[in-house]
């Protein structure tokens, strides 16, 4: 199953979700109707024995006023939990105790987390998630949070990076990227809402126990308070049944979904011992996986293995067995769990520590970055790879880590340089406007971060220009870690240095479009479209307007430009698009056209990047502007592409 079709699979799993939500609601509001209707004596025993039915004593009425108030109060909860997680993973990961793991960190283990998080990100073709650890968990578990790839985060046990060698580590990280990937987070933080509301009626009657049996000390109030005491215990069981139903719809959320993933961090890491290795260890180890923390059962969902235990987690278990997990992975595996760690000396590139091992610089030798005129890439290829990148794809991008200079990969990895690095990327090639640019950051920009900038500028004026995304990608979680004032006050910097040549070329554009793309959806809370996805059809303008930018891009003769935009709309499958004249087109436009092709069905998607990818490939040649374009559009597509490899 592609990336895709994961996608479109997402979807039908939260219909699937509502259909369970809407049943276990109707179940609720029948229980909690024949709790009121005993506890308060609409039904009367002695009438029922006098041959009168139970349907003809209930009080409709009442039935209908106490279903809308459960249908209110379970929507209610659910809407509650779900705004309340609406700023993205975070929420969870601070929830469950996390601490963001600085990206300039030197403590050996969280380096060596956060080198793997950062080599699987960028090979995957987006930013690496910001990087949570759970530093009072002794079990190995780990989770990924978020509503996307843009607000994704990922949550890791101090148990995991205690025991788990690299490659293990590796599988995991593989696993949770899987489920960042094929929808599943979004599905797991939705599911944590619903929860929420079937779980109210519980709290609910813990609430009236507890008042009832505080106005209840030394009087007796009758009959009334009887029946609210009554409605309270009842409410509680209704509570246990809520959970129980919960943990029926989890369970039937999650459980294959759990297997898909393991199957793609297989693929992913190209490494079945890695991700079984990490099982056997969880079955051998004393904490197993479980998670300590109270608010761990509300996610038990979303963690790599079973974070909980108790009865009736075994009833409703979130996750297949360990065992048969491994046997998915390993059909050889003996039966026998790993009761030592196995943490041996990596020798392979460590992605900043200077290490590299004897095969990388033959790997670095036989594959270079995308340049002007480079030799034919299987862009299709790549195209294919979206959300399903490749072990070569992983060793390629640790090489090319290892190769940047270490003076920028330590600067993109900390706020104050990450700004640096993105401030020299932006400057003009032009003597007399680059001064201006470093006279406004002098003026504007944080006095200290400006001197960085100068520094870095013989350094990044070096840099081929295939190191500009990847450099970006490792800049990302560093500037998530900006406060906002100090993030407002960076992007109003960007567009000044872009706007003092006055004129905003296509690589200016990319860059910018990238970066407010992941950086935006961490620091502004944007509402959330509640529109249905759109058909290509319905989007003719807005495509015409993105292959005639990509057409344009190339620098072709306009009667080869006429030829490109043809055979690119062919393969797309539609007709009647024009190529939008040169003078006519705005990247303002763009801009709008993106955000409305970002509604685009998943199985549309393709089809249309497809299309991207034969308007810069119909010269047989690729040129950087080209990649780094058909990335943003990518990104905003919600579509991680990997990034092109050329073989020397």
């Amino acid at each position: 199953m592609n990336f895709f079709e994961s996608q479109d699979r997402a979807r039908k799993n939260t219909f699937q979700l509502i259909l369970l939500f809407s049943l276990a609601v109707i179940i609720l509001i029948v229980m909690v109707n024949l709790l009121v209707m005993l506890a308060f004596g609409f039904i009367d025993n002695e009438q029922m024995s006098a041959g009168q039915s139970f349907w003809q004593q209930m009080d409709w009425r009442t039935f209908a006023t106490i279903s809308s108030a459960v249908v209110l109060v379970v929507l209610g909860g659910s809407l509650y939990k779900i705004m309340a997680l609406s700023a993205g993973g975070k929420v969870v990961a601070e929830g469950l105790g996390g601490q963001l793991i600085a990206q300039n960190t030197t403590v050996l283990n969280q380096r060596k987390l956060l080198n793997v998080v950062e080599e699987m990100a960028i090979a995957s073709g987006t930013p690496a998630p910001p990087v949570y650890l759970l530093a009072d968990e002794n079990g190995i578990n780990a989770f990924a949070a978020g509503f996307s790839p843009k607000d994704a985060v990922i949550g890791v046990t101090q148990g995991a990076i205690d025991h788990l060698s690299r490659d293990q580590l590796q599988g995991v990280i593989a696993h949770e990227f899987s489920h960042i990937f094929n929808g599943d987070m979004r599905l797991n933080i939705r599911l944590i809402g619903v929860l929420n509301g079937i779980l109210i009626l519980g709290i609910i009657g813990y609430h009236l126990l507890y008042s009832t049996s505080r106005s209840r000390r030394g009087r007796d109030n009758g009959k009334g308070a009887a029946g609210i005491l009554a409605l309270a215990i009842g409410l509680i069981v209704i509570g246990f049944a809520g959970t129980f139903f919960g943990g029926l719809i989890k369970a039937a959320v999650s459980r294959q979904r759990e297997y898909l993933a393991d199957a793609s961090a297989v693929q992913f890491t190209r490494n079945p011992e890695g991700i079984a290795g990490a099982l056997k260890r969880i079955g051998g180890l004393e904490f197993g996986s479980l998670i300590e923390d109270p608010g761990a059962a509300e996610i038990s969902h979303a963690f790599f293995a079973q974070g909980v235990s108790g009865l009736m987690q075994t009833l409703s278990a979130t996750h297949p067995p360990l065992a048969k997990r491994i046997l998915h992975i390993d059909p050889h595996w003996d039966g026998k769990f790993a009761t030592v760690d196995k943490l041996e000396i990596d020798q392979s590139v460590q992605s900043g520590d200077g290490k590299v091992s004897k095969a990388q610089p033959e790997l670095a030798k036989k594959m270079s970055t995308i340049a002007a005129g480079a030799s034919i890439v299987d862009l299709a290829n790549s195209i294919s790879q979206i959300g399903n990148p490749t072990r070569e794809t992983v060793d390629y991008v640790r090489a090319l880590i290892a190769q940047l200079p270490t003076v920028i990969k330590d600067a993109a990895r900390e706020p104050y340089g990450a700004r640096a690095v993105v401030y020299a990327l932006l400057l003009d090639k032009d003597q007399q406007i680059r001064l201006k640019q470093l006279a406004y950051l002098h003026q504007y920009a944080d006095a200290n971060v400006a001197v960085f900038t100068r520094k870095l500028l013989s350094e990044i004026d070096r840099l081929e220009a295939g190191s500009r995304l990847p450099l970006i990608d490792i800049a990302i979680p560093a500037l998530k870690q900006l406060s906002l004032s100090q993030y407002q006050i960076f992007r109003v910097n960007m567009d000044a240095l872009i706007d003092m040549d006055f004129k905003l070329v296509l690589k200016e554009w990319t860059l910018r479009k990238i970066l407010f793309i992941h950086l935006d959806a961490h620091f502004f809370k944007h509402p959330r479209s509640l529109l249905a996805s759109v058909d290509s059809e319905q989007l003719k303008p807005e495509i015409a307007l993105l292959l005639s930018v990509l057409t344009y891009a190339g620098q072709q003769e306009q009667v080869v430009r006429e030829d490109v935009f043809i055979t690119a709309v062919e393969a797309l499958g539609m007709s009647e698009l024009k190529l939008v004249n040169e003078n006519a087109v705005k990247l303002s436009d763009l801009d709008t056209a993106l955000q409305k092709l970002e509604k685009l069905t998943p199985m549309a998607k393709p089809m249309l990047l497809h299309a991207c990818a034969v308007c810069i490939m119909r010269d047989q040649k690729i040129d950087p502007v080209e990649v780094e374009l058909l990335r943003a559009f990518a990104d905003v597509l919600a579509c991680p592409m990997p990034p092109l490899i050329s073989y020397a």
